[in-house]
């Protein structure tokens, strides 16, 4: 999935590829498209069920939300939608009554995480047994600095900011500019951002002080216990949860894909009654709408960027963003930007491959 997301076509090894052949050709986006679509669902319902036991690996519900990933873009991949097979795998985890909203949006992204009963696929993170530089460990570390600095990151379960992760002044208005909002203040998922001492613009990279702070992810635990390591980060990363669920199961209904209006705008209101924001009517549930409360809800958690193709901004110039085609103000970008070159080192191991068009 994320090898036909992000470059498109690439070479598809399977255990009927001769070893010590020649290097292997690419395949099309589509022919991808279709092997993890029919590898997902052959063995959808093999893996084990949802458990305390079975925490942090794949289950079926996993595969029905990666299935459901997949036919959400599939018109992307393939040029055929197939939103009402993505509304059907989202249903089957939403029927499966093995997963609830977790009725604290902060406790997802905190070091017990593991406790929330909206999480359906998780990256294990453990300050003691997993130790690396990426995953939380990055978000936790990256997201102190300018005048939110060290003094700071008792509160954050760590032993100092890496002065690296700032909020583009775009997503900013996700918040500010939600017309649907009465109470702009109230909504938890936006009093992550920290703008105190900060300048909303930025200019310059590498001046820490320009940009708000976002503050979603903690090494400490939801009663205020400081994880494991004050180096590495015990909260689990969300791969996949439930409000990312309702979330498709809206926009699969108005893109056609079946289910009900009435389900979708409860869906969707569950997770901003949860979050402090005001609840949205029928008349106001449109794809733009769904778009931004996606912004809103499951900012920092990976799925931006597959969103924005889908609904055709991540290039050209119908949205854009500071520092987009590399200038501060932002820029239109070709359509080929919307996936990335192969690396220089495929290249060079495989001569058969033929890079991405642009690049």
């Amino acid at each position: 999935w994320h090898a036909l997301d992000i470059f498109g076509s690439v070479p598809l090894v399977t255990e009927s590829t001769p070893i010590g052949g020649a290097p292997p050709t690419q395949t099309s986006r589509a022919d991808l498209y279709n092997f993890v679509v029919s590898e997902l669902t052959a063995i959808r319902d093999q893996p084990p069920a949802q458990s305390p036991a079975t925490y942090g690996r794949a289950t079926p519900a996993a595969a029905d939300m990666l299935l459901a990933k997949l036919y959400m873009n599939a018109q992307v991949y393939t040029g055929t939608a197939q939103y009402a097979n993505a509304l059907a795998a989202v249903q089957r985890v939403i029927n499966s009554g093995a997963y609830s909203l977790d009725p604290n949006y902060r406790n997802m992204f905190l070091a017990d995480n593991n406790t929330s009963p909206e999480l359906i696929f998780v990256v294990p993170q453990d300050g003691v047994h997993t130790q690396n530089y990426g995953g939380t460990t990055f978000l936790v570390h990256a997201q102190i600095g300018g005048t939110l600095n060290d003094s700071a990151t008792s509160s954050f379960g760590i032993n100092g900011g890496w002065y690296g992760l700032r909020a583009k002044p775009e997503f900013v208005a996700l918040f500010t500019n939600d017309t649907t909002n009465t109470s702009p203040g109230t909504d938890v998922r936006g009093a992550m951002l920290y703008a105190n001492g900060q300048s909303l613009s930025i200019n310059s990279l590498t001046d820490f002080g320009q940009g708000y702070l976002v503050r979603k992810y903690r090494n400490l635990t939801s009663a205020g216990v400081g994880g494991a390591d004050q180096n590495f980060a015990d909260t689990d990363y969300p791969m996949f949860r439930l409000g990312d669920a309702y979330l498709m199961y809206a926009e699969a209904v108005l893109r056609g894909g079946g289910g009900d209006q009435t389900t979708a705008l409860g869906y969707v209101n569950a997770l901003r009654q949860r979050a402090g924001a005001s609840p949205i009517t029928a008349s106001q549930l449109t794809l733009d709408f769904v778009l931004d409360e996606r912004g809103r809800e499951l900012f920092w958690e990976g799925h931006r960027r597959t969103d924005l193709v889908r609904y055709g901004r991540f290039t050209g110039a119908s949205k854009v963003w500071a520092f987009k085609g590399g200038v501060p103000s932002g820029a239109a970008t070709p359509t080929t930007r919307n996936v990335y070159p192969l690396p220089a080192n495929e290249l060079s191991a495989n001569p058969s491959l033929k890079q991405n068009p642009g690049y």
